[in-house]
Formats: structure tokens, sequence, C-alpha cells
């Protein structure tokens, strides 16, 4: 979305499609989105490159999760806590 001209553009699709997730931004200005949900919940990560318009997958998280959180720390990290698993809720967390 451009503020300025107030116009949506389209942009390249995700991997896989998801909902209930989170995306964060990078201090390489890049987009993390973290797991979500579609059919089951997903470990699964993507990047977005905003300067090439393109999505790439990076390493998935090492438990599904959807309905979670994700912070940006000060070291540049994102922490992914909570949320809902296989079992139901979640109290782990972790690191990308």
């Amino acid at each position: 979305y451009d503020p300025s001209t107030g116009t949506w553009t389209t942009t390249a699709n995700m991997s896989i499609a998801r909902y209930y997730h989170t995306a964060s931004t990078l201090a390489n200005g890049s987009i993390l989105v973290a797991g979500g949900y579609n059919t089951a919940n997903l470990n699964s990560a993507e990047l977005y490159n905003p300067s090439t318009g393109t999505w790439t997958t990076t390493a998935n998280m090492s438990i599904a999760r959807f309905i979670h959180t994700a912070s940006i720390l000060t070291n540049g990290k994102i922490l992914v806590a909570g949320g809902n698993g296989t079992s139901g809720y979640l109290n782990c967390a972790e690191l990308y």
C-alpha cells in the first residue's frame, strides 16, 4: 500500500496460503511471515523482499502454531511465542 497515493499494488504470492500467522519487519527491511493455519497448523516461514517483490522459504519453526505472537527484539531477532498447537494452547517460544 502506498499511503501517498492511496493505492494498492499486487505482488508475488507466498508459497503457502495461510491465515492466523504473524508478519515482522527485519532489520534489513525484509518481512518474516511465520506459522499460521491452512487445513492444519503451520511451522513454515517465508521471507518477503520488498525490493524485488519476491518470497523465499526460510527455516521452519520447531513447533507448528497459529494465533501466536511475534516480537522484534533489540538484537534484531524475532521471538515467536505461544499460540495454538496440535495439542492445544502453547506456552513455548522460539527465536528466528
